[in-house]
């Protein structure tokens, strides 16, 4: 009998890349749909919900409105916390900075796509450890935190619980990962040629 599914969280916010977290958010969903394909019976293996500061409509890069699921202060337990890039200077708030901080107490596995790298670095997440982003920010990434190893010219980074992703489209690459290493290669391969998407290694 399989578990419960993995509830996967992304973060959403005003001026947030839109393929950041609907990349992630693809390759989560049908992973799942695909799952309950072949075992209609159990619990698919993901639950993804978008999550906002306030629960509020949120307008992402290019004006997409996007109504999120639920607000910081109320949503359910995170196995795993997707924070997607874009114009990232005014999630620089402190009760965000402070719920990514807890969030990652608690779940199995944080990630970040593009300058999402920025939020979890100011949460004190990247210290010690590499880490990626677009190669459009790398240097300031580094230049500000001089305490992580930026890594340019990769699509991602394992940490073990902190993963990050350069940028926009390899949220996907990255997704699709780490739904290999949750589910294993075949989900992985489902998943992408469902998507019609082909990995990049």
């Amino acid at each position: 009998m399989a578990g419960a599914p993995r509830t996967v969280g992304i973060y959403v916010y005003d001026e947030v890349e839109v393929l950041d977290f609907a990349g992630p958010f693809e390759v989560f969903s049908v992973a799942a749909r695909l799952a309950l394909r072949t075992a209609p019976t159990e619990p698919p293996p993901f639950s993804v919900v978008t999550i906002s500061r306030t629960g509020q409509p949120i307008a992402a890069r290019g004006g997409l409105v996007v109504v999120p699921a639920c607000a910081i202060d109320a949503h359910p337990g995170l196995d795993l916390l997707i924070v997607p890039g874009g114009v990232v200077d005014g999630e620089l708030r402190t009760d965000v900075i402070e719920w990514i901080s807890r969030q990652a107490g608690r779940a199995e596995i944080v990630a970040s796509v593009c300058t999402g790298a920025f939020l979890l670095a100011a949460a004190g997440l990247l210290r010690g450890l590499r880490a990626t982003t677009h190669w459009e920010d790398a240097a300031d990434l580094a230049a500000r935190h001089p305490e992580t190893a930026v890594i340019e010219d990769v699509g991602w980074v394992d940490e073990g619980r902190i993963v990050t992703s350069a940028g926009i489209s390899a949220g996907i690459d990255m997704s699709l990962y780490l739904v290999e290493r949750l589910l294993g290669r075949p989900a992985a391969e489902r998943t992408a040629r469902q998507m019609e998407y082909r990995r990049r290694p």
